[in-house]
Protein backbone atom coordinates (compact mmCIF):
# COMPACT_ATOMS: atom_id res chain seq x y z
CA UNK A 1 0.00 0.00 0.00
CA UNK A 2 2.79 2.32 0.73
CA UNK A 3 4.65 1.28 -2.68
CA UNK A 4 1.72 2.27 -4.79
CA UNK A 5 1.21 5.62 -2.65
CA UNK A 6 4.63 6.63 -3.72
CA UNK A 7 4.32 5.49 -7.24
CA UNK A 8 1.14 7.50 -7.43
CA UNK A 9 2.78 10.76 -5.95
CA UNK A 10 5.86 10.13 -7.83
CA UNK A 11 3.31 10.56 -11.28
CA UNK A 12 1.20 13.38 -10.09
CA UNK A 13 4.55 15.05 -9.30
CA UNK A 14 6.10 14.28 -12.64
CA UNK A 15 3.25 15.68 -13.91
CA UNK A 16 3.04 18.87 -12.19
CA UNK A 17 6.57 19.13 -13.39
CA UNK A 18 5.56 18.53 -17.04
CA UNK A 19 2.99 20.96 -17.01
CA UNK A 20 4.76 23.96 -15.22
CA UNK A 21 7.75 23.36 -18.06
CA UNK A 22 4.94 23.64 -20.45
CA UNK A 23 3.42 26.57 -19.14
CA UNK A 24 6.50 28.40 -18.12
CA UNK A 25 8.21 31.02 -20.69
CA UNK A 26 11.45 33.00 -20.38
CA UNK A 27 11.44 36.89 -21.04
CA UNK A 28 13.47 37.21 -23.87
CA UNK A 29 13.42 40.45 -26.33
CA UNK A 30 11.79 40.16 -29.97
CA UNK A 31 14.00 39.86 -32.97
CA UNK A 32 11.35 42.81 -33.72
CA UNK A 33 10.60 44.74 -31.04
CA UNK A 34 7.16 46.04 -30.02
CA UNK A 35 6.17 49.34 -30.19
CA UNK A 36 3.27 51.64 -29.74
CA UNK A 37 2.54 55.53 -30.71
CA UNK A 38 -0.47 57.26 -29.98
CA UNK A 39 -2.04 60.45 -31.86
CA UNK A 40 -5.08 62.33 -29.96
CA UNK A 41 -7.10 64.96 -32.51
CA UNK A 42 -9.52 66.30 -30.16
CA UNK A 43 -10.67 64.00 -27.30
CA UNK A 44 -9.95 61.04 -29.82
CA UNK A 45 -6.98 58.59 -29.40
CA UNK A 46 -5.60 56.94 -32.24
CA UNK A 47 -3.16 53.76 -31.01
CA UNK A 48 -0.58 51.91 -33.46
CA UNK A 49 0.65 48.69 -31.62
CA UNK A 50 3.58 46.78 -34.29
CA UNK A 51 6.60 44.98 -34.54
CA UNK A 52 9.47 46.58 -36.08
CA UNK A 53 11.51 44.96 -38.51
CA UNK A 54 14.83 46.00 -39.88
CA UNK A 55 15.44 46.51 -43.47
CA UNK A 56 19.21 44.83 -43.04
CA UNK A 57 20.37 45.10 -46.76
CA UNK A 58 17.69 42.71 -47.57
CA UNK A 59 15.51 43.82 -50.80
CA UNK A 60 11.63 44.53 -49.12
CA UNK A 61 9.25 45.82 -51.65
CA UNK A 62 8.27 42.73 -53.76
CA UNK A 63 11.10 40.25 -52.03
CA UNK A 64 10.58 40.73 -48.33
CA UNK A 65 7.14 42.51 -48.80
CA UNK A 66 5.21 40.96 -51.57
CA UNK A 67 2.97 42.98 -53.51
CA UNK A 68 -0.78 41.75 -53.20
CA UNK A 69 -2.30 39.23 -52.03
CA UNK A 70 -0.06 35.58 -51.08
CA UNK A 71 -0.50 32.14 -49.95
CA UNK A 72 2.06 32.34 -47.25
CA UNK A 73 2.25 28.34 -47.19
CA UNK A 74 1.17 28.20 -43.51
CA UNK A 75 -2.67 28.72 -41.98
CA UNK A 76 -5.30 29.22 -43.72
CA UNK A 77 -5.66 32.19 -45.83
CA UNK A 78 -4.43 31.86 -49.56
CA UNK A 79 -4.80 35.20 -50.52
CA UNK A 80 -3.08 37.13 -47.10
CA UNK A 81 -2.25 40.86 -47.25
CA UNK A 82 1.04 42.01 -45.26
CA UNK A 83 1.09 42.44 -41.58
CA UNK A 84 1.96 45.71 -41.65
CA UNK A 85 4.63 44.98 -39.28
CA UNK A 86 6.55 41.79 -37.42
CA UNK A 87 5.12 38.80 -35.85
CA UNK A 88 1.61 39.37 -33.85
CA UNK A 89 -0.62 41.36 -35.43
CA UNK A 90 -0.53 45.14 -35.95
CA UNK A 91 -3.47 46.76 -34.60
CA UNK A 92 -5.14 49.89 -34.60
CA UNK A 93 -7.57 51.53 -32.11
CA UNK A 94 -10.21 54.61 -31.68
CA UNK A 95 -11.49 55.53 -28.96
CA UNK A 96 -14.44 56.76 -30.95
CA UNK A 97 -16.12 56.84 -34.40
CA UNK A 98 -13.87 57.93 -37.27
CA UNK A 99 -13.55 58.31 -41.17
CA UNK A 100 -10.61 57.01 -42.47
CA UNK A 101 -10.03 58.34 -46.28
CA UNK A 102 -13.74 59.63 -45.83
CA UNK A 103 -15.09 56.35 -45.13
CA UNK A 104 -16.97 55.86 -41.55
CA UNK A 105 -15.17 53.27 -39.18
CA UNK A 106 -16.98 52.74 -35.95
CA UNK A 107 -14.92 53.25 -32.80
CA UNK A 108 -12.80 49.62 -31.68
CA UNK A 109 -9.86 47.87 -31.99
CA UNK A 110 -8.54 46.39 -35.28
CA UNK A 111 -5.57 44.21 -37.19
CA UNK A 112 -4.43 46.23 -39.65
CA UNK A 113 -2.73 44.63 -42.87
CA UNK A 114 -1.35 46.91 -46.20
CA UNK A 115 -1.40 45.09 -49.52
CA UNK A 116 1.19 47.03 -50.71
CA UNK A 117 1.11 46.93 -54.60
CA UNK A 118 3.76 47.30 -57.64
CA UNK A 119 2.09 50.73 -59.59
CA UNK A 120 3.46 53.17 -56.32
CA UNK A 121 -0.51 52.15 -54.71
CA UNK A 122 -1.40 50.37 -51.42
CA UNK A 123 -4.92 49.12 -49.73
CA UNK A 124 -4.85 49.89 -46.08
CA UNK A 125 -7.17 47.26 -44.75
CA UNK A 126 -9.04 47.50 -41.26
CA UNK A 127 -10.12 43.49 -40.25
CA UNK A 128 -11.91 42.64 -36.82
CA UNK A 129 -9.89 39.91 -36.62
CA UNK A 130 -7.16 41.87 -34.04
CA UNK A 131 -5.39 38.52 -32.33
CA UNK A 132 -4.11 36.89 -34.96
CA UNK A 133 -0.33 36.35 -35.47
CA UNK A 134 0.64 37.77 -38.63
CA UNK A 135 -1.76 37.52 -41.84
CA UNK A 136 -1.58 33.86 -42.11
CA UNK A 137 -5.36 33.59 -40.57
CA UNK A 138 -6.31 36.58 -42.86
CA UNK A 139 -10.27 36.37 -43.91
CA UNK A 140 -11.20 38.79 -46.24
CA UNK A 141 -14.87 38.39 -44.89
CA UNK A 142 -13.78 39.62 -41.59
CA UNK A 143 -12.72 43.41 -42.74
CA UNK A 144 -14.46 46.33 -41.20
CA UNK A 145 -12.75 48.54 -43.90
CA UNK A 146 -10.59 48.79 -47.37
CA UNK A 147 -9.11 52.43 -48.50
CA UNK A 148 -6.62 52.22 -51.42
CA UNK A 149 -4.02 55.01 -50.99
CA UNK A 150 -1.13 56.56 -52.75
CA UNK A 151 2.35 55.81 -51.63
CA UNK A 152 5.53 58.25 -51.16
CA UNK A 153 8.96 57.72 -51.64
CA UNK A 154 10.80 58.96 -48.48
CA UNK A 155 14.27 58.91 -47.14
CA UNK A 156 15.43 55.24 -45.96
CA UNK A 157 14.31 54.63 -42.56
CA UNK A 158 15.90 51.17 -41.02
CA UNK A 159 13.66 50.20 -38.45
CA UNK A 160 9.81 49.82 -39.93
CA UNK A 161 8.15 53.12 -37.81
CA UNK A 162 4.45 54.06 -37.63
CA UNK A 163 3.89 57.46 -36.87
CA UNK A 164 1.74 60.84 -37.37
CA UNK A 165 3.38 62.74 -39.49
CA UNK A 166 0.41 65.94 -39.73
CA UNK A 167 -1.99 66.88 -37.54
CA UNK A 168 -5.17 69.37 -37.70
CA UNK A 169 -7.75 70.08 -35.02
CA UNK A 170 -10.24 67.82 -36.67
CA UNK A 171 -7.94 65.47 -38.41
CA UNK A 172 -4.54 63.58 -39.08
CA UNK A 173 -2.26 61.45 -41.10
CA UNK A 174 -1.27 57.96 -39.92
CA UNK A 175 2.18 56.87 -42.00
CA UNK A 176 4.33 53.87 -41.77
CA UNK A 177 7.50 54.32 -43.15
CA UNK A 178 9.92 51.95 -44.24
CA UNK A 179 13.12 51.64 -46.42
CA UNK A 180 12.40 54.48 -48.74
CA UNK A 181 8.29 54.26 -48.88
CA UNK A 182 5.59 55.97 -47.05
CA UNK A 183 2.38 54.71 -46.75
CA UNK A 184 -0.38 57.21 -45.83
CA UNK A 185 -3.57 57.00 -44.66
CA UNK A 186 -6.35 60.26 -43.37
CA UNK A 187 -7.98 59.68 -40.18
CA UNK A 188 -10.83 61.86 -39.65
CA UNK A 189 -12.57 62.73 -36.41
CA UNK A 190 -16.20 64.65 -35.56
CA UNK A 191 -14.72 66.61 -32.52
CA UNK A 192 -17.74 68.67 -31.64
CA UNK A 193 -20.07 66.01 -32.45
CA UNK A 194 -18.29 63.72 -30.12
CA UNK A 195 -17.45 66.57 -27.53
CA UNK A 196 -21.25 67.49 -27.07
CA UNK A 197 -22.06 63.84 -27.03
CA UNK A 198 -19.89 63.26 -23.92
CA UNK A 199 -20.49 66.46 -22.57
CA UNK A 200 -24.51 65.82 -22.58
CA UNK A 201 -23.34 61.79 -21.00
CA UNK A 202 -20.91 63.77 -18.13
CA UNK A 203 -23.63 66.24 -17.06
CA UNK A 204 -26.12 63.42 -16.29
CA UNK A 205 -23.37 61.63 -13.96
CA UNK A 206 -20.99 63.15 -11.36
CA UNK A 207 -19.56 66.16 -13.35
CA UNK A 208 -23.31 67.19 -13.51
CA UNK A 209 -23.37 67.65 -9.38
CA UNK A 210 -20.54 70.95 -10.04
CA UNK A 211 -21.81 74.35 -11.25
CA UNK A 212 -18.50 75.18 -13.12
CA UNK A 213 -18.43 72.00 -15.46
CA UNK A 214 -22.56 73.48 -17.08
CA UNK A 215 -20.47 76.42 -17.30
CA UNK A 216 -17.89 75.22 -19.23
CA UNK A 217 -20.12 72.89 -21.62
CA UNK A 218 -22.24 75.89 -22.24
CA UNK A 219 -19.00 77.98 -22.98
CA UNK A 220 -17.63 75.21 -24.99
CA UNK A 221 -20.98 74.68 -27.06
CA UNK A 222 -21.24 78.50 -27.61
CA UNK A 223 -18.11 78.68 -29.29
CA UNK A 224 -18.83 75.54 -31.32
CA UNK A 225 -21.93 77.62 -32.82
CA UNK A 226 -24.24 74.83 -30.96
CA UNK A 227 -26.48 78.04 -29.17
CA UNK A 228 -29.50 76.05 -28.25
CA UNK A 229 -27.13 73.85 -25.86
CA UNK A 230 -25.24 76.34 -24.62
CA UNK A 231 -28.65 78.75 -23.58
CA UNK A 232 -29.91 75.43 -22.38
CA UNK A 233 -26.80 74.05 -20.08
CA UNK A 234 -26.30 78.12 -18.91
CA UNK A 235 -29.69 78.20 -18.01
CA UNK A 236 -29.06 75.40 -15.64
CA UNK A 237 -26.32 76.88 -13.77
CA UNK A 238 -28.28 79.96 -13.39
CA UNK A 239 -31.38 78.75 -11.86
CA UNK A 240 -34.01 75.37 -11.23
CA UNK A 241 -30.82 73.16 -9.65
CA UNK A 242 -29.18 72.55 -6.13
CA UNK A 243 -26.20 74.26 -7.49
CA UNK A 244 -27.54 76.90 -9.34
CA UNK A 245 -26.92 80.72 -8.53
CA UNK A 246 -26.05 83.67 -10.47
CA UNK A 247 -22.56 84.60 -11.04
CA UNK A 248 -20.69 87.17 -13.57
CA UNK A 249 -19.61 84.25 -15.44
CA UNK A 250 -22.99 82.68 -16.12
CA UNK A 251 -25.19 85.97 -16.62
CA UNK A 252 -22.36 87.48 -19.06
CA UNK A 253 -22.41 84.16 -20.90
CA UNK A 254 -25.91 84.15 -21.60
CA UNK A 255 -26.30 87.50 -22.17
CA UNK A 256 -23.18 86.54 -25.59
CA UNK A 257 -25.76 83.66 -26.48
CA UNK A 258 -28.89 85.66 -26.77
CA UNK A 259 -26.98 88.46 -28.73
CA UNK A 260 -25.51 86.11 -31.25
CA UNK A 261 -29.42 84.61 -30.88
CA UNK A 262 -30.58 88.25 -32.12
CA UNK A 263 -32.05 88.70 -29.23
CA UNK A 264 -30.30 92.01 -27.89
CA UNK A 265 -32.92 93.57 -25.59
CA UNK A 266 -33.18 90.24 -23.06
CA UNK A 267 -29.20 89.98 -24.01
CA UNK A 268 -28.59 93.99 -22.50
CA UNK A 269 -30.81 92.60 -19.53
CA UNK A 270 -28.08 90.43 -18.30
CA UNK A 271 -25.51 92.41 -19.43
CA UNK A 272 -26.82 94.98 -16.46
CA UNK A 273 -26.98 91.72 -13.69
CA UNK A 274 -23.37 90.49 -14.69
CA UNK A 275 -22.65 94.13 -14.25
CA UNK A 276 -23.70 94.15 -10.92
CA UNK A 277 -21.79 90.96 -9.98
CA UNK A 278 -18.34 91.32 -11.70
CA UNK A 279 -14.92 92.75 -10.29
CA UNK A 280 -13.36 95.63 -11.89
CA UNK A 281 -11.23 93.35 -14.91
CA UNK A 282 -14.45 91.21 -15.16
CA UNK A 283 -16.45 94.45 -15.95
CA UNK A 284 -13.17 95.90 -17.87
CA UNK A 285 -13.67 92.34 -20.51
CA UNK A 286 -17.81 93.02 -20.31
CA UNK A 287 -17.42 96.08 -21.89
CA UNK A 288 -15.02 95.82 -24.15
CA UNK A 289 -16.82 92.48 -25.20
CA UNK A 290 -19.37 94.68 -26.18
CA UNK A 291 -17.60 96.69 -27.91
CA UNK A 292 -16.79 93.78 -30.33
CA UNK A 293 -20.72 93.00 -30.56
CA UNK A 294 -21.60 96.68 -31.46
CA UNK A 295 -23.25 97.85 -29.21
CA UNK A 296 -20.87 100.81 -28.05
CA UNK A 297 -23.57 102.80 -26.56
CA UNK A 298 -23.95 100.24 -23.99
CA UNK A 299 -20.22 99.56 -23.46
CA UNK A 300 -20.37 103.11 -22.95
CA UNK A 301 -22.06 103.38 -20.23
CA UNK A 302 -21.01 99.88 -18.14
CA UNK A 303 -17.59 101.43 -18.34
CA UNK A 304 -18.35 104.40 -17.33
CA UNK A 305 -20.18 102.72 -14.50
CA UNK A 306 -16.59 100.58 -13.81
CA UNK A 307 -14.47 103.96 -13.17
CA UNK A 308 -16.53 104.07 -10.46
CA UNK A 309 -16.83 100.92 -9.50
CA UNK A 310 -13.12 100.81 -9.03
CA UNK A 311 -12.12 103.76 -7.70
CA UNK A 312 -10.42 105.51 -11.01
CA UNK A 313 -8.37 102.69 -11.49
CA UNK A 314 -6.30 102.64 -14.57
CA UNK A 315 -7.54 99.52 -16.74
CA UNK A 316 -11.15 101.09 -15.90
CA UNK A 317 -10.13 104.24 -17.20
CA UNK A 318 -8.26 102.57 -20.62
CA UNK A 319 -11.39 100.42 -21.01
CA UNK A 320 -13.34 103.90 -21.23
CA UNK A 321 -10.86 105.57 -23.74
CA UNK A 322 -11.84 102.63 -25.74
CA UNK A 323 -15.61 102.80 -25.22
CA UNK A 324 -15.42 106.62 -26.07
CA UNK A 325 -13.22 106.04 -29.03
CA UNK A 326 -15.73 103.77 -30.21
CA UNK A 327 -18.36 105.99 -29.94
CA UNK A 328 -16.01 108.66 -32.20
CA UNK A 329 -15.90 111.06 -28.87
CA UNK A 330 -11.74 110.76 -29.36
CA UNK A 331 -12.00 114.24 -26.88
CA UNK A 332 -12.92 112.08 -23.82
CA UNK A 333 -11.25 109.38 -25.33
CA UNK A 334 -8.16 111.06 -25.02
CA UNK A 335 -8.75 112.34 -21.44
CA UNK A 336 -9.57 108.91 -20.21
CA UNK A 337 -6.50 107.53 -21.67
CA UNK A 338 -4.22 110.29 -19.80
CA UNK A 339 -5.34 109.24 -16.51
CA UNK A 340 -4.88 105.43 -17.02
CA UNK A 341 -1.45 106.88 -18.16
CA UNK A 342 -0.63 107.98 -15.06
CA UNK A 343 -1.55 105.23 -13.10
CA UNK A 344 -0.57 102.39 -15.14
CA UNK A 345 2.46 100.40 -14.39
CA UNK A 346 5.47 101.42 -16.33
CA UNK A 347 5.68 98.12 -18.68
CA UNK A 348 2.34 98.86 -20.06
CA UNK A 349 3.06 102.97 -20.72
CA UNK A 350 4.56 101.97 -24.60
CA UNK A 351 1.46 100.38 -25.49
CA UNK A 352 -0.67 103.19 -24.04
CA UNK A 353 1.60 106.09 -25.34
CA UNK A 354 1.09 104.05 -28.86
CA UNK A 355 -2.76 104.22 -28.60
CA UNK A 356 -2.64 107.66 -26.98
CA UNK A 357 -1.06 108.86 -30.20
CA UNK A 358 -3.34 106.94 -32.50
CA UNK A 359 -6.26 108.98 -30.43
CA UNK A 360 -4.39 112.17 -31.55
CA UNK A 361 -4.42 111.50 -35.15
CA UNK A 362 -8.49 110.51 -34.57
CA UNK A 363 -7.67 106.76 -35.02
CA UNK A 364 -9.78 104.61 -33.21
CA UNK A 365 -8.17 102.01 -31.07
CA UNK A 366 -10.68 98.74 -31.16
Amino acid sequence: MKQFKLFTSCIVGAMLMFSIQSNAQLKVPEGSQRAQVTQRVGITDITIDYGRPSVKEREVWGKLVPYGYNNLGFGTSTAAPWRAGANNNTTIEFSHNVKVEGKDLAAGLYGLHIAVKEDGGATVIFSKDYNAWGSYFYDEKKDALRVDVKTKEVPHTETLTFLFPEYKANSTVAALRWEKKEIPFTIEVDVESIVLAGIESDLQNSPGFTQSNWDNAANYAFNAGKLDEALKWIDASISGNFFSKETFSNLSLKSRILAKQGKTSEAMTFVDKAAQLGNPTEVFQLGTGLIGQGQKDKALAVLKENVKKSNGAWPSNYGLARAYAANGDYKNAIKAMNTSMAKAPDRFKNRLTGELEKLEKGEDIN
